[in-house]
């Protein structure tokens, strides 16, 4: 993020991995339009830059990863204002609920309470590790609202419908242990080993060649679109990449003499 100030969000590369903080702690890291335009600039940043493979989005704090929408700002200003106030961002609520072309992973690591957009941030991430006081639910409907970032998509994609559709329409929450009990989180940890967790998750992802990681991921989100047999007939832009790439030659290069292989993402 050379040469962007950021008032709202820290942005913090380690190697090939950037990971991005919400940093509005005072109000449980929601998101008002000038934080939302922010996280805009830095997940098109992070798409764009051929030197971050991988994200990890996170909260400041230990109490939330984040709240969601900012309503009380909303309440303050109106809804008009909120709208206008975020022209020009892109990728739906922060930056990435609707950012459907990003095929480079993202790890969520929450560190508190993730409601509402905030849920809906953490579900549109590849992999999700809790903190043990994590916790999860889209209470829109309590407020007179939906949730429309996302949320009433993936929760039943992502869950049993019966499961999906209990928080839904009651707005309930659940903790790390009943997230991981029915499949939402990957892992759950201690709040101190929260962010070395994540990493953790994203060195292993680091060990497969990149341009592979993206077509698999990009395969799986877009052939979720397709019946089977469309999904299975599918030959996607990323698939082209990866089999035209130096990374290519080298990972049976690299077996055949047993070594690690020296991935470049080219």
């Amino acid at each position: 993020m050379t040469g962007q100030q950021l008032e709202f969000v820290r942005v913090e590369d380690r190697g090939r991995v950037r990971i991005v903080t919400i940093d509005r702690p005072e109000v449980m890291n929601a998101l008002h339009p000038p934080a939302q335009v922010e996280m805009s600039r830095v997940f098109d940043d992070f798409a764009r830059n051929e030197e971050s493979w991988i994200a990890i989005l996170t909260g400041a704090g230990d109490k939330a990863f984040s709240a969601g929408n900012d309503l009380k700002f909303q309440a303050r200003h109106g809804a008009a204002a909120v709208s206008s106030g975020r022209l020009g961002a892109r990728g739906g609520f922060g930056g990435i609920t609707s950012r459907n072309d990003l095929y480079k992973p993202v790890i969520a690591a929450v560190n508190g309470f993730a409601l509402g957009g905030g849920f809906e941030m953490a579900l549109a991430c590849d992999i999700l590790v809790a903190a043990e006081n994590a916790r999860f639910g889209l209470p829109e409907p309590r407020v007179g609202l939906l949730a429309a970032a996302g949320g009433v998509h993936r929760l039943p994609r992502q869950l049993p419908y019966h499961v999906a559709m209990g928080m839904l329409l009651t707005g309930r929450q659940v903790d790390a242990q009943e997230a991981f009990r029915i499949g939402l989180v990957n892992e759950v940890v201690p709040q101190a080993e929260l962010l070395d967790a994540a990493l953790r998750w994203a060195d292993q992802i680091l060990e497969g060649a990149p341009l592979s990681i993206r077509a698999t991921k990009e395969c799986v989100v877009r052939g979720l679109e397709l019946d089977l047999d469309q999904a299975l007939d599918a030959f996607f832009p990323g698939q082209r990449a990866m089999a035209a790439s130096e990374d290519f030659v080298e990972g049976p290069k690299a077996f055949a003499e047993k070594r690690k292989p020296n991935w470049k993402g080219r």
